[in-house]
């Protein structure tokens, strides 16, 4: 037997390039909450913040929503309300709220929360889908909150605006479960390239709207610095690593996928030390390393 060959049928050397590109893609994602605080400090707000994001990365999702328009089969007016409903949820309100949250807590408790989505897809699957919880699958929950308490603790000497950032971030994570549990369906369906990118366009709509009516149109002036890190913000830890995270399922599965992933609140806290000038504390190392091991759990099931 080729030992060159994994157990997915994959060479070596192509199953390394496609864990490479889920790390890669992992921790650009994770990298816009250092760009969100960096922004934070040309007192720009999250209505803002995410204006600029959807705009920079607006681009190429509408040429990739164009390319797919001619290539697929038309949508009938139930998906198109459907894409509408999970452009609203998925991008704009998750996205918003997870902004709104970075402004009151660190970058390594963010990405500890949003780091729970898959715990949030299972309880509201046993909720509202009525599917079984193994004893498991418990433990695997009771890990990761216990990893969470631990952080959120020691967070909490920061101040009372904690609990609101912890709250906002916790409702982000929430939305996005919601988004990817009521997704599924149509991923199969439209592919996940084409129905991304019509969500995206959708969440463009809504951002940019938000920010003319509730902001002065003057606020598009800003210093040189704000629109190079919503540049990097929109391509970069947007528009990049919704592509790489594609092509790394494509090529090692999702469930490899996932679990390259857990690089994501790693890279995050560590970046927050270098870039912020976030301390890094055996509690945040201890919650991280149980959310992890919780999450691990999760994906193995």
């Amino acid at each position: 037997m080729d030992k060159s060959i994994t157990h997915g049928g994959l060479t070596r050397a192509a199953f390394l390039s496609g864990l490479g590109i889920a790390v890669g893609g992992s921790v650009l994602f994770s990298t816009k909450a250092i760009v969100a605080k960096l922004l934070y400090r040309y007192h720009i707000d999250a209505v803002t913040l995410i204006a600029f994001r959807m705009l920079f990365s607006l681009p190429v999702f509408a040429a990739v929503a164009l390319w797919k328009m001619r290539t697929g089969a038309p949508l009938s007016t139930s998906d198109r309300w459907r894409i509408l409903g999970l452009g609203l949820v998925g991008y704009y309100l998750s996205s918003f709220l997870d902004f709104l949250g970075l402004q009151y807590i660190s970058v390594g408790l963010e990405r500890l929360i949003l780091f729970l989505t898959p715990t949030f897809v299972l309880l509201i699957s046993s909720t509202f889908l009525k599917q079984h919880i193994s004893r498991k699958q418990w433990m695997a929950l009771l890990t990761s909150y216990c990893g969470i308490v631990l952080v959120f603790l020691h967070d909490l000497q920061g101040g009372r605006n904690v609990v609101l950032g912890a709250a906002l971030v916790t409702g982000s994570a929430a939305a996005y479960a919601a988004y990817l549990l009521l997704s599924g369906e149509m991923v199969k369906r439209l592919g996940s390239l084409r129905l991304v990118s019509y969500a995206m366009c959708v969440s463009t709509v809504a951002c940019v709207g938000q920010f003319f009516l509730l902001r002065p149109a003057e606020l598009l002036l800003q210093p040189l610095p704000v629109y190079a890190l919503s540049l990097t913000n929109g391509l970069l830890c947007t528009v990049a690593p919704v592509f790489m995270t594609m092509i790394a399922v494509e090529r090692i599965g999702a469930g490899t996928a996932s679990q390259a992933g857990m690089i994501g609140p790693v890279s995050t806290l560590f970046l927050g030390a270098l870039l912020l000038g976030e301390p890094v504390t055996s509690w945040q190392l201890g919650g991280t390393a149980l959310v992890l091991a919780g999450i691990y759990l999760l994906s193995k099931k």
